[in-house]
């Protein structure tokens, strides 16, 4: 299954607060549709794609010069080798366009983790915000569950 969202879903567009939402709910619907699909062999990714269509060439999103750049041939295969026996990953979420191809992916900091005896107050996180946003380090989970897992570590049994 291939579904197609926008960059405006994970990085946000202005003015466009309604369709950012719809598209990042797309990359919801593909990460927990990936894990149903699992047991029976069904992948399940995602492409971004940068390309002129007509709604935008009329919409004058593109300018007139950069229309030959993203022409929607160029997304075209990706989405092929993402059909194709040759992939075998699921839940990747492919940006495609002006000869550009990258993965997209969401990603957790290594935050930080208080004392059951510290009282968690707005200033504790205050003095602690850098760490608590810091993205030197980061951890991308296949699920909720493995996130959970990284939140609730010493909690859970095991």
């Amino acid at each position: 299954i291939i579904m197609t969202t926008s960059i405006a879903g994970p990085f946000g567009s202005f003015g466009q607060t309604n369709y950012s939402t719809a598209k990042m709910g797309i990359i919801g619907f593909m990460n927990s549709l990936k894990l149903e699909g699992e047991k029976y062999n069904i992948l399940v990714n995602t492409i971004a794609p940068l390309a002129a269509t007509r709604l935008g060439e009329l919409s004058g999103i593109f300018p007139k010069e950069i229309i030959p750049f993203v022409q929607p041939e160029l997304v075209t295969p990706v989405v092929a080798y993402l059909c194709s026996e040759q992939c075998q990953v699921s839940g990747h979420i492919i940006s495609a366009g002006a000869r550009y191809y990258s993965r997209i992916q969401v990603v957790e900091g290594t935050g930080i983790r208080f004392s059951q005896e510290q009282e968690i107050t707005p200033e504790l996180i205050s003095e602690n915000y850098a760490q608590i946003t810091n993205m030197d380090r980061v951890f991308a989970f296949n699920s909720a569950k493995e996130a959970f897992r990284l939140a609730l570590g010493p909690f859970m049994k095991r």
